[in-house]
């Protein structure tokens, strides 16, 4: 059994850190702290399609790393979620969410 705690407080991290990252970017997007020269502010607005993308992808990897930690709890993290072999500790190292080995993975591809 790969070391449950260990991927528990990585994927806790990694959360953390998307919280940190979502929360810049809607300050981003909220444009707190504006120019006032409408020049400047329409330069400061024209990456919010960019930011909205970056936000979104963030709450994706959210919801993988609950769905992670939610295998992990349910003693279910080491499996690959497809064809029910184990998922190397590597590949966790790599992806920590991934539901996939990476025979699987490849398959997907």
């Amino acid at each position: 059994m790969q070391d449950t705690m260990y991927f528990k407080n990585k994927l806790e991290d990694l959360k953390s850190q998307l919280h940190s990252r979502i929360h810049s970017i809607e300050k981003d997007i909220k444009h707190e702290g504006l120019s006032p020269d409408w020049t400047d502010q329409a330069s400061e607005r024209e990456n919010d399609m960019v930011l909205d993308t970056l936000g979104h992808n963030a709450e994706i990897e959210l919801l993988k790393i609950d769905a992670a930690l939610d295998r992990l709890a349910v003693g279910e993290y080491e499996l690959c979620s497809a064809c029910g072999d184990n998922i190397p500790k590597a590949r966790h190292e790599l992806l920590p969410f991934t539901t996939l080995c990476v025979h699987c993975a490849k398959k997907i591809e």
